[in-house]
């Protein structure tokens, strides 16, 4: 009989040290030794990621994206090699693989790729020989055997799609705090730890700066009914599932976004603008308009992209941050968010409105206080998450 299989995958802070890798080679051993069949996404350590980007940046600001992809893949490969010598070193036989050796294929988009199909009959052969199979996360290879990465957060994507293929009997995520929260518990005092959410708040959540699970990861275990836990890898408990098609009433969260750049266009540019935004993969952003102009709010990383080809139609840019409110109505209560920010003397610059949350536009230095302004007054005092104890571990 054929036993269980159980992806599990360590982030950054998890695998961030010896002494760290150590502590996921005992919560693996733990998983293979309840009678699973272990499968492990491993992130780069703690900070690896960044350093490498420094480096690239070091020789030309805007890198080649090819070669920025040979270059980033390096972080998740030290760490698949040192958790598979600690499991071998601890007497368990585990091998690593990189993206292209797990047969992870992807499409051609070079920093931001999609994987279009997995390969598993090299996994298969070697959990058939009880190994540990140690994936390499946030990488692939294209149709020409070119290393692809998948995007910040793209490990979550390589755990997830993995135990959708392998029919994993859940898709664990270890990460450095105990479960998903109604905001992030380093910015909001009171941020509540949540039990449970559904799929269509925790994938705007993803969308809108939530960074306890990447957005891909979420829609795809959405769209393919994988069980989803996010775990603590510092200690134990049950975590927060994330199962449910349907999303609850009332406002479930809030969602936060720094480093962003608001870029004032004139009006009869913004066609333009939108192609080269396009042309240059950058999907992750929003108009706002006023009276005059239309604001394009952007991660403050593709600024330097975008001036390349745009700057001749920049009027002026302004460092911002988002906050969104997420929820079925929330969209409805924007005078309210309003009103209550203004007695806190924190003005609101822009508003952006979707169907099951609102974005704010806020002056960096005001970000964190309108968060637990607003979470107190629409989470706590509502009471929309039971409240529970949090542990928070920042690496």
């Amino acid at each position: 009989m054929k036993r269980p299989l159980i992806v599990q995958k360590f982030g950054g802070t998890s695998v961030g040290s010896v002494e760290r890798i150590h502590s996921v080679a005992e919560h693996v051993i733990r998983a293979k030794q309840t009678g699973n069949q272990v499968v492990v996404v491993v992130s780069a350590m703690s900070g690896e990621t960044n350093r490498l980007v420094e480096l690239a940046k070091q020789v030309d600001k805007v890198p080649n994206v090819r070669e920025l992809d040979v270059l980033l893949s390096a972080g998740e490969q030290i760490s698949m090699a040192l958790l598979s010598m600690t499991l071998s070193k601890l007497g368990h036989a585990a091998i690593s693989l990189t993206g292209g050796q797990a047969r992870i294929m992807t499409n051609n988009n070079h920093n931001n790729a999609t994987i279009s199909h997995i390969d598993t009959s090299v996994i298969d052969e070697h959990l058939a020989q009880d190994k540990i199979v140690i994936v390499a996360g946030f990488q692939g290879i294209n149709e020409v055997g070119d290393i692809t990465t998948l995007g910040r957060g793209g490990s979550d994507t390589t755990a997830v799609t993995l135990a959708g293929v392998l029919n994993a009997q859940e898709c664990q995520i270890f990460t450095d705090v105990d479960g998903v929260y109604s905001c992030d518990p380093r910015v909001v005092k009171n941020a509540q730890k949540l039990d449970s959410i559904d799929f269509p708040t925790m994938h705007e959540m993803a969308h809108k700066g939530a960074k306890v699970l990447h957005l891909p990861c979420v829609a795809y275990a959405w769209q393919n009914h994988v069980p989803l836990r996010v775990l603590s890898s510092f200690d134990a408990g049950e975590g927060t599932l994330v199962a449910g098609k349907e999303a609850k009433p009332g406002i479930c969260g809030l969602a936060i976004q720094k480093q962003v750049v608001s870029l004032r266009i004139c009006e009869e540019h913004v066609d333009v603008v939108d192609k080269q935004k396009q042309m240059l993969g950058v999907e992750e952003s929003h108009w706002v308009t006023d009276s005059t102009y239309s604001h394009l709010l952007v991660k403050a990383d593709c600024r330097d992209k975008l001036k390349l080809v745009i700057e001749d139609k920049i009027v002026t840019e302004q460092d911002v941050s988002l906050l969104t409110l997420v929820g079925s109505n929330a969209a409805e209560q924007a005078s309210q968010y309003q009103q209550l920010l203004n007695l806190s003397d924190i003005s609101v610059l822009h508003f952006c409105e979707d169907t099951h949350s609102i974005t704010l536009v806020l002056e960096p230095g005001a970000i964190d206080k309108a968060a637990n302004v607003l979470h107190d007054n629409y989470i706590i005092a509502s009471g929309s998450v039971e409240r529970e104890e949090k542990q928070v571990h920042l690496g």
